[in-house]
């Protein structure tokens, strides 16, 4: 069976900190990723059977609902979100550029994960609010049409209010590539 993936974001590291320790309570599952990100949030991404994990993110977001900024569950999530999340993704043929920026960690996951299964792209990275005053963005790369093809679809799946903005390069210069990789 494949490992499901989710995400709880708190608004206090203290809060955040607790439901963490409260999943790994309720459900077998690995922590990913953890720890505080701008502007004094807590993130932890957590994996495991599925199952598992929605007992998990339902237990953290019962234990202080009105702390929980969002959260998602990805039953089936793209091989390449989980490196993506953790900027260990090596990019093997440079093309368009696709930048999608949300407001909230979770749903920028979620949107590279709808992107990535839409269209035949590259996930570059998932930068998870840390400098970002508490925003994410997503850098896929490919063919023009299928960046767009895959932005157009993720776009579609962000909660209405969470979608900052969405940019297309269609040839980025080296020298922006040179900055991003």
């Amino acid at each position: 069976m494949k490992k499901a993936l989710g995400m709880i974001e708190f608004k206090t590291v203290a809060s955040g900190i607790t439901a963490t320790d409260l999943m790994l309570k309720t459900a077998e599952i690995e922590v990913v990723q953890a720890g505080p990100v701008c502007p004094g949030k807590y993130l932890a991404t957590v994996s495991g059977d599925i199952s598992a994990v929605r007992a998990a993110i339902e237990a953290a977001e019962n234990y202080a609902p009105q702390m929980l900024i969002d959260k998602f569950l990805l039953g089936n999530p793209h091989e390449t979100v989980q490196p993506a999340i953790c900027g260990a993704l090596e990019v093997h043929k440079k093309g368009a550029l696709g930048i999608i920026e949300t407001f909230t960690a979770a749903s920028a996951v979620v949107a590279a994960d709808t992107a990535a299964k839409t269209a035949i792209v590259e996930l570059i990275e998932i930068r998870l609010a840390k400098g970002m005053c508490g925003k994410s963005y997503v850098l896929l790369t490919g063919s023009v049409s299928a960046v767009t093809a895959a932005i157009d679809k993720a776009k579609q799946g962000v909660e209405d209010g969470l979608l900052l903005d969405t940019s297309v390069i269609a040839g980025p210069d080296a020298g922006l590539w040179s900055s991003i990789l």
